[in-house]
């Protein structure tokens, strides 16, 4: 049985002529490559309606995936098959995710073998963000920062909150901050989200000096997905978000359903 909520579409070994490989011979003459693909779709509608339209055409994307294999050579089968799973999610709305099997039946190793294989799955992820500021032109850092994580590679900024003045937390004597919450679909990790988020920061010209001190911007990763994660560098979900006022009403106001995985109370209750 299916655990994932979704259905599948299933592409089994198409073959392509390309050039991926790292020794000279494997670049210049090409060799043989299969590729599997599952795709995680939503497809009760295409069913119900018998419309293509509404589905993912198989047809298409195997040949999407012939061009693409062929047009952009690697050295590796890993990156490979990296940048076309990518490459998929961006070009098809409908796929929710992909599990891709990339086959290299003529690796140049010597010996007898079958195949040698990669494979990967990549799902779009949903990260939940509060973001802060309380020096200079709060408005122009925290505009700024949507603007740049919307246009970041692997992320789209699906809805923002409302702008919300609120009172400094930690007990320390500085101005009124600027919050806001918004709600991410992206391909990143969230090590990968964590960099980019401190790269953001960092444009601000954020400093971290004082705990719990003025800055010009802070984004903070409140909830991923409903993962639960702790490491030297992360926890997730944020482990103070429930106490937080300031994060919990511009949160509510764009994901009041949200269930905390822990807690496992909505957002719009631990709200109230």
């Amino acid at each position: 049985m299916n655990t994932l909520p979704y259905d599948e579409i299933h592409i089994e070994d198409l073959e392509v002529f390309a050039n991926h490989g790292v020794f000279s011979e494997e670049t210049k003459l090409g060799q043989k490559f299969l590729i599997s693909l599952t795709m995680y779709v939503n497809s009760r509608s295409a069913g119900k309606t018998d419309c293509l339209e509404k589905s993912a055409d198989y047809g298409e994307v195997s040949h999407f995936m012939t061009e693409y294999t062929m047009a952009h050579p690697c050295k590796l089968i890993e990156a490979a098959a990296e940048e076309l799973a990518e490459a998929l999610l961006f070009r098809y709305a409908i796929l929710k995710g992909v599990t891709l099997e990339l086959k290299k039946p003529w690796a140049p190793i010597g010996l007898p073998l079958k195949t040698v294989t990669v494979k990967i799955s990549r799902f779009w992820h949903t990260a939940y963000l509060g973001l802060g500021s309380n020096l200079g032109d709060k408005k122009a850092y925290l505009d700024n920062a949507v603007k740049a994580l919307d246009e970041t590679k692997g992320c789209d900024v699906e809805k923002v909150s409302s702008y919300y003045v609120t009172e400094p937390y930690g007990g320390i004597e500085q101005d009124d901050f600027l919050n806001a919450c918004l709600i991410l679909k992206t391909l990143l990790t969230p090590e990968e989200l964590l960099e980019k988020l401190h790269e953001i920061e960092n444009a601000a010209h954020r400093e971290r000096m004082i705990r719990w001190g003025p800055r010009t911007l802070d984004i903070d990763i409140l909830m991923y997905d409903d993962i639960v994660m702790e490491t030297d560098d992360l926890i997730i979900p944020h482990a103070e978000m429930h106490l937080r006022s300031f994060v919990l009403k511009p949160l509510s106001e764009i994901a009041p359903n949200k269930r905390h995985p822990i807690l496992k109370k909505t957002v719009s209750q631990l709200a109230d």
